[in-house]
């Protein structure tokens, strides 16, 4: 039986099944009621994978991680994206790999985390969270003239928004540090 994270995967997969191309509002639709962690996690991890190497789809991936941060900190409770946003769409195939390509990960991580410490996942975590997305985010573009550079903001995201999905104390830590990781090295990469 799949957990979490594949789960989330499986939906994003039939989504390319469906349809020719996935846009962003599609993937927002399906899993927007499990929250906002599954969602942050979801483009996270996609960021994080080969179409994190396509140009202008880190931008765009980053650019709604900050909206969905900034609606956690308004406290609401469902998501809003504008259509210029939502209307963006990757072809199928390329959805299709890259959750291939992430399924591992994901079965990994839904038998090793969930339901520790659930007290630090809380809504004063996630709002901490968010402020944290959001300065990761910012990284984003100008680490975006490099090849997957993109990818270290993006898997410390992923963790955060795994870390709030299965409500995963332990794990919401140690997104904490690697966030301060990823921050300090792209930090490094831009001024070095």
């Amino acid at each position: 039986m799949s957990g979490n994270a594949e789960d989330l995967l499986s939906e994003i997969n039939g989504l390319a099944d469906e349809e020719d191309n996935v846009s962003v509002k599609d993937v927002v639709e399906a899993i927007g009621s499990r929250g906002f962690g599954p969602i942050i996690f979801v483009i996270a991890l996609l960021g994080a994978s080969p179409l994190g190497g396509i140009p202008g789809v880190p931008t765009l991936f980053a650019v709604l991680l900050i909206l969905i941060a900034a609606q956690i900190l308004l406290g609401r409770q469902s998501f809003w994206i504008p259509d210029k946003i939502g209307d963006r769409a990757v072809e199928d195939e390329k959805v299709t790999r890259s959750v291939d390509k992430a399924r591992p990960v994901a079965q990994w991580m839904d038998r090793y985390f969930g339901h520790r410490l659930e007290a630090l996942t809380g809504q004063p975590a996630q709002i901490a969270a968010a402020c944290v997305v959001v300065g990761l985010c910012l990284m984003i573009p100008p680490l975006e003239v490099v090849p997957f550079a993109a990818l270290i903001p993006f898997a410390a995201i992923a963790l955060l928004g795994l870390a709030i999905t299965v409500r995963d104390g332990v794990l919401m830590v140690v997104a904490f540090a690697a966030s301060a990781g990823a921050l300090y090295a792209a930090v490094n990469f831009l001024t070095g």
